[in-house]
Formats: C-alpha cells, structure tokens, sequence
C-alpha cells in the first residue's frame, strides 16, 4: 500500500510540475527574427522592417518584449494579426497593449476571429486613440515607404471577407505586404496577385503539441524567388493557458528591396 501511495504522489507530482512547466512556456517573450530580398538582382539600398504579432488574447504586452523587438533596429510598421482580444479581456487590458505597441512604430490591425466577442465598437474606439489603421478589405500605402502598398481581409468568422475588394488597385505599389488572421485565405489571394509578403496566425502551433501530433502545423516562414509567407505560433492562447512543443512568438522581418 505505502509503495502504491508513493507511486501515485510521484504521478501527481510530475502531472502538476508539467502544468507549472507548460504555464511558464506559454509566457515566453520571443521575437523571431527574418530577412529577405523582395527582388532578385540589384538592390535599391533599403529595408522595410516589420514587427509582426498575432493572437495575443489575454496575454499582456511588456517592457520586456518591446526592447527585444528594438533590439533589431527601428520599426517601420507594427501589424497586429488578429485575436488582439477575446471574451472576458478587460479593456484596459486591451488599451494598454495597445499603447504600448504604438511606441513601436504606426499600428495596422486586421481581425481575428475572437476580436469582435468584446465588441467591435469598443475595439474601433481604442484602436482609433493609438492611430491604428483598421485594414476592412482595404489596402493603403505605407506613407515612410511609398513604392510598398498594405492589405488586410477581415475573418471568415465575420462572414464578411472581400479578397478582391482587399485587392483592388494594387498594382499601383510596386510591393504588397498581404494580412489575413487565417492562412486558409492565402490561396484567394494568390490566385489574384503574389504578393512580397504574406501575414497570418490563429492556428497558434497546434498550441499543445505531443511530439508530432497536434490540431493545426507549427507556424513556418518560407521564402521562394522573393516572395515570403509567414504562419505564426501567436503571441497568446486560447481554452487553455498553457503550450508544450509549439512556443509563443512574435516577429521581425527585414526585408531588403
């Protein structure tokens, strides 16, 4: 019995230690940092630098975060790729991540689909305080690099997804940067134009993953004849406050033209 009792403390004990280990990995700071070439031969000599972070849900934004993410430099452009907020986030919360975020560098925002579950009035409002553009099927330019244009869809959740109005006009920037919350609209989009950059979240990694075996792939970032596309694991989580095998992340990419 006193042998069967140990056994049992030892499997809980190691049960909670995996909870404790898998709470502290969900909360990581990372930045991941890519570079590429958005033309093949000679270069104009100048760089676009990007910070990239999506699915931030109930996490906050710190100090911390920021300052590795100017670690690499000045940023041109911040995106936030969805899922800045979910059900039951406190909008204060929500405001000072936003705020924070804005110290980087001019906002641009797309939505995910847990975003509007707080209410899309509220998110516009605080979005609008801190100069961030919301891209509704919308393209813009980005005013410090005028040869590149920025496109974002809103969600298939929304029922509200217009790739071709998204798209419109935009061959009058001679590079695109392309930002969905969900990856599954990439080939919409490819099917119109092959933009230089391609931006989403939402599957976060499969979140919780035992060896090969999760619900979605590992966010990857794939470059092909300058042309890149960028599935990210997300910054936060959702259901659960935990992850193993698929860290948290947020991004720097450089890119050279």
């Amino acid at each position: 019995m006193r042998i069967f009792l140990n056994s049992v403390t030892v499997i809980i004990g190691m049960f909670f230690g995996l909870l404790a280990y898998m709470f502290a990995y969900a909360h990581r700071k990372k930045v991941v940092h890519h570079s590429f070439s958005a033309q093949e031969g000679p270069l104009l000599g100048k760089e676009l630098s990007v910070f990239f972070i999506s699915d931030i849900h109930r996490r906050r934004i710190d100090n911390r975060l920021l300052k590795k993410a100017e670690s690499y430099g000045p940023v041109d452009i911040v995106i936030i790729g969805g899922d800045l907020a979910e059900r039951g986030v406190p909008l204060l919360r929500i405001k000072r991540n936003v705020k924070m975020l804005s110290t980087l560098g001019p906002l641009f925002f797309v939505w995910g689909n847990n975003d509007r579950e707080i209410g899309e009035d509220a998110i516009r409002d605080l979005l609008s305080q801190h100069g961030c553009t919301i891209l509704d099927n919308m393209n813009t330019p980005i005013k410090t690099h005028p040869l590149w244009g920025i496109c974002g869809t809103d969600d298939p959740s929304s029922n509200n997804v217009d790739v071709e109005a998204s798209l419109k006009d935009v061959d009058t920037y001679r590079y695109l940067i392309v930002v969905t919350h969900t990856p599954s609209l990439f080939r919409k989009v490819e099917a119109i134009c092959r933009p230089e950059l391609m931006l989403a979240g939402h599957m976060h990694g499969g979140q919780i993953r035992i060896g090969k075996f999760a619900l979605h792939p590992l966010g990857q970032f794939n470059v092909s004849e300058g042309k890149a596309k960028l599935i990210s694991n997300g910054y936060g989580t959702s259901l659960v406050p935990l992850r193993l095998g698929a860290a948290p992340e947020s991004h720097i990419i450089k890119i050279k033209y």
